[in-house]
């Protein structure tokens, strides 16, 4: 499992390094003021730093959206799995004949039948919802992001295709 080590800039925010699996060294500082600095170091002189981008608040979203997989996930990713002790984060697409299309999240009501929350929603024209509310109307080849206990996104996804438990 990569590792990533965080510290406190006092004053300043905090910085997170990480050691890729590849052999880079990254590190993003993340400004009290919401900028973000990343710096890539050279993989022989991890002293050495061989570039450094700086992001608004509103880009580095964006690209950690693109990064996580919102905007686009590759075909052997479209059932992603993330595990972190009893809590897991799975991405979710809604096949097209699925009982929920139509259907808004507070309608099948989610949380209470199945204990899941949806995080986010993708949608197949590249728009992108973080924490959608009960008024979201759930769509044809949406792709979910969602969290839970293994037996609670089963009950969602049995909720989605069903339309009902």
């Amino acid at each position: 499992m990569t590792d990533i080590r965080e510290s406190d800039l006092p004053g300043i925010g905090r910085k997170f390094q990480l050691h890729a699996r590849g052999g880079d060294k990254l590190v993003v500082v993340v400004h009290d003021d919401g900028r973000r600095e990343l710096y890539h170091f050279d993989p022989d002189d991890p002293d050495e730093t061989v570039s450094t981008v700086t992001l608004d608040d509103d880009e580095a979203r964006m690209m950690a959206g693109i990064i996580g997989g919102m905007s686009y996930r590759p075909k052997s990713l479209e059932t992603m799995e993330v595990a972190l002790d009893a809590l897991v984060v799975e991405w979710f697409k809604i096949e097209a004949g699925a009982g929920s299309v139509g259907h808004t999240i507070g309608g099948l009501n989610v949380r209470k039948q199945t204990g899941a929350t949806i995080i986010a929603v993708a949608e197949k024209n590249h728009t992108h919802c973080i924490n959608p509310g009960p008024e979201y109307v759930l769509h044809a080849e949406s792709t979910l992001v969602v969290a839970g206990e293994r037996k609670q996104l089963k009950a969602l996804k049995e909720l989605l295709q069903q339309g009902s438990l």
